[in-house]
């Protein structure tokens, strides 16, 4: 076979397998589909997923299986979405912890779901009504207070991390393998403080059984505004955010990717989503592929730093 003859065989092989993967993505999904949660119910991914999931199933007139694999800071429930059929019926609902510079090449991004500062909570027995009365307590009873996470590498954890090394306090490091764990065991005093996605402590501190003392962003979040900044209360350079995103296995064809990254921004974008996930202090955000594949990269630079700077090692 001539050049000529192999390069218009490239070509229509490349023509056929885009038009393949069209046909595929018009006619997806036509099965239920599962949403692995890898942590237990209760927590900041299983509230948004749940969130979503009327919209979606609408959408796609399927059912929406959601399955919460809690274990290992979440990579007992990445490690199965990474391993199952690379087909879009299995996804991830990924948050910071889940995705490590050893698994992250498993994956393929879909879309952010949400992009918040994370609170900072204490237990109202906690002798502190704002972040500098909580340092200075710190510092008088070193290692006292303990902070609970959802797991080693978690943003809860690293988010706690980065405030014990700014702000020279020593604080003891309890994980869960939740947020929705660590924060019952907040309420109930057996922990004393939390830095948490708003989703899951605000209700409470509502309810008046937590104390929020700030969001770690850089700037006043918008849907709390009357809460200070932890660099503004005290802790100059502070900053800090949690991110909440879909992912499916590594070799999913891209025009599933894109079908399946806009349709969650559909549904990020529909009224009732917006306004269900802003009362639990979630702000939507919604992006490309691309765009949520170059904010893990950044993300990861960030926080791999401070691990090794503090030896932490993720589950």
């Amino acid at each position: 076979m001539n050049v000529a003859r192999l390069l218009a065989r490239a070509v229509a092989l490349a023509a056929f397998a885009v038009a393949s993967q069209g046909a595929l993505a018009q006619s997806f999904p036509a099965k239920p589909v599962r949403i692995i949660v890898p942590f237990p119910p209760g927590g900041g991914a299983d509230a948004l997923i749940r969130i979503m999931q009327p919209s979606l199933t609408k959408m796609w007139a399927q059912p929406i299986i959601i399955e919460n694999k809690a274990g290992a800071s979440g990579h007992i429930g990445a490690d199965f979405v990474a391993a199952a059929d690379a087909d879009g019926y299995t996804l991830l609902m990924s948050s910071t912890a889940s995705l490590t510079e050893k698994n992250v090449a498993s994956f393929a991004p879909v879309t952010l779901v949400s992009a918040s500062p994370y609170v900072v909570v204490v237990n109202p027995k906690v002798p502190a009504r704002s972040v500098k009365e909580l340092v200075e307590y710190a510092k008088k009873n070193p290692g006292k207070l303990a902070f609970g996470s959802s797991g080693p590498g978690a943003a809860s954890h690293l988010a706690a991390e980065l405030f014990k090394s700014l702000a020279g306090v020593d604080m003891l490091h309890v994980p869960y393998k939740g947020t929705g764990q660590a924060v019952t065991d907040l309420l109930a005093g057996q922990i004393d403080l939390m830095f948490a996605p708003a989703q899951s402590v605000m209700p409470h501190v509502q309810a008046g059984k937590l104390r929020a003392l700030a969001v770690t962003s850089a700037k006043r979040y918008s849907i709390i505004p009357d809460l200070p900044t932890v660099a503004e209360a005290g802790v100059p350079g502070y900053e800090a955010v949690g991110w909440f995103g879909l992912l499916v296995p590594a070799k999913t064809p891209a025009a599933i990717v894109e079908k399946l990254s806009a349709d969650a921004n559909k549904a990020l974008g529909e009224p009732e989503v917006k306004q269900q996930m802003m009362i639990l202090g979630a702000e939507p955000s919604g992006d490309t592929p691309a765009q949520f594949a170059r904010f893990i990269h950044e993300d990861q630079a960030k926080w791999s730093k401070l691990m090794r700077e503090r030896g932490i090692v993720a589950e």
